[in-house]
């Protein structure tokens, strides 16, 4: 775990350096293939490696949280790193079922359905000026997650990732938007997963490790990212075409321009002014080269 989190810090080096805008910490529980439990203990380490880069949670799972715990947390983090803080917060349980009932405090009792009214106290903290505020999102992957961030009026960042038909929750976002303070007109965000080589062969070769950590996280076994050899081994054993494993899920791989033209097509499915790259490689070099070809094709880097 201690490799993942410093090369979580590296590659925030290096993001800063080839242009990247935001830098985002996920947060999962119980994961052997996800070192990063607690966003906010990354962010200040993060930052610290960065100059530039916005960095943030994507996203913190709001019912595990008191909204004041949440707030106190950003609000400091606010303050070091004025600017340049951003606060995601999403509503999944981020784990298993049994991990998210070991997470509560009160297990004697199923934990209520407030999301609403958690994200209502979290932004009134922050519209009350008690602490430096962070820019807050709105994390989703279903409808109900757009219903809410345009009621609130605040951006929306829809996780293609996880569910790639999202292009209507995102249109009805915009649609339905309500202006608020912090916020005048809907901005939309969509996170992709990608993985970019020199050549197509090479990002599909790369892209294997993935494609077998998900399939065995949907088969209920959380496993460490596998090396590219033992997930090509397993993924031949599955009969099917390396490219459309796991089916259901979008994973963009290719190299540089194949790669920006299925990037820029997802942004137009969604409507997003904005799009967050998620690359997940068994090789820290590989995942580090990918996000610089990625920049590169974008002209930046």
């Amino acid at each position: 775990m201690g490799d993942a989190l410093r090369n979580t810090i590296d590659l925030a080096w290096h993001a800063d350096r080839l242009g990247y805008h935001r830098y985002w910490l996920a947060e999962h529980h119980g994961a052997a293939s996800l070192a990063c439990a607690s966003p906010e203990a990354m962010i200040g380490p993060v930052a610290a490696a960065a100059t530039n880069l916005r960095v943030g949670s994507g996203g913190v799972m709001l019912p595990h949280y008191s909204p004041l715990k949440v707030a106190e947390t950003f609000g400091m983090l606010s303050a070091l790193y004025s600017g340049r803080i951003d606060l995601g917060i999403g509503r999944a349980a981020g784990t298993t079922r049994a991990v998210a009932q070991a997470l509560q405090r009160d297990r004697r009792h199923t934990p209520p359905d407030d999301f609403r009214e958690q994200m209502e106290e979290l932004l009134g903290y922050f519209a009350g000026r008690r602490f430096e505020s962070p820019e807050v999102w709105l994390l989703g992957s279903s409808g109900q997650s757009a219903v809410w961030a345009a009621e609130m009026g605040l951006p929306y960042a829809y996780a293609d990732f996880i569910n790639p038909f999202g292009e209507g929750s995102s249109a009805y976002y915009r649609q339905h938007f309500e202006p608020s303070a912090g916020l005048a007109s809907p901005r939309t965000a969509v996170a992709v997963a990608a993985v970019c080589a020199e050549t197509d062969d090479e990002a599909l070769r790369l892209s294997t490790s993935v494609r077998m950590m998900l399939l065995t996280l949907f088969r209920g076994e959380s496993i460490a990212v596998p090396t590219v050899e033992a997930a090509e081994a397993f993924l031949r054993r599955e009969g099917s075409p390396f490219e459309i494993l796991p089916v259901g899920r979008r994973l963009i791989t290719g190299s540089p321009g194949k790669v920006r033209r299925a990037i820029e097509a997802v942004a137009e499915e969604y409507g997003a002014e904005e799009v967050l790259v998620v690359t997940i490689t068994h090789d820290h070099a590989a995942r580090v080269r990918s996000y610089e070809l990625i920049a590169g094709a974008f002209g930046a880097g």
